[in-house]
């Protein structure tokens, strides 16, 4: 089953369809999971990770906020999709930037994740405002 099949075939969608869009749903999908499950691990570390956690749960609910609108099409509510792929964006460099700082293969994996995520909301919310302003 394909989250990115699932939205071509929206009745709304026809030939609007965004190919950019339904890759960051996905990545946002994965990210959103991995996000949370480093967020578990890293309160497992012995060190303090506190603000691993944070960031990592911030970031998932975020990600998880995107899958969910952004998969939405009937209606098309665009603007709340941009500022939730900007915030996106946001929480996603920031997560990567705190798990790229451990050792640990949990938040290396997230790390790449979140990387992956941002390059992929930024594609999408640059698409779409190419697509506006055309």
């Amino acid at each position: 089953m394909s989250i990115k099949e699932m939205i071509r075939e929206h009745p709304q969608v026809g030939a609007d369809y965004n190919e950019d869009l339904a890759e960051a749903v996905r990545h946002a999908m994965y990210c959103a999971a991995i996000c949370n499950s480093c967020a578990d691990a890293c309160s497992t570390e012995p060190m303090d990770m506190s603000e691993c956690i944070r960031k990592c749960m911030d970031c998932s609910d975020i990600c998880q906020a995107v899958s969910r609108v952004a998969a939405r099409r009937t209606a098309g509510n665009t603007v709340v999709i941009k500022s939730l792929l900007e915030a996106c964006v946001i929480a996603c460099k920031i997560c990567a930037e705190e798990c790229a700082k451990h050792d640990n293969a949990h938040c290396q994996r997230c790390a790449k994740m979140c990387r992956e995520c941002f390059e992929d909301c930024l594609k999408a919310l640059e698409g779409m405002q190419a697509a506006a302003a055309a």
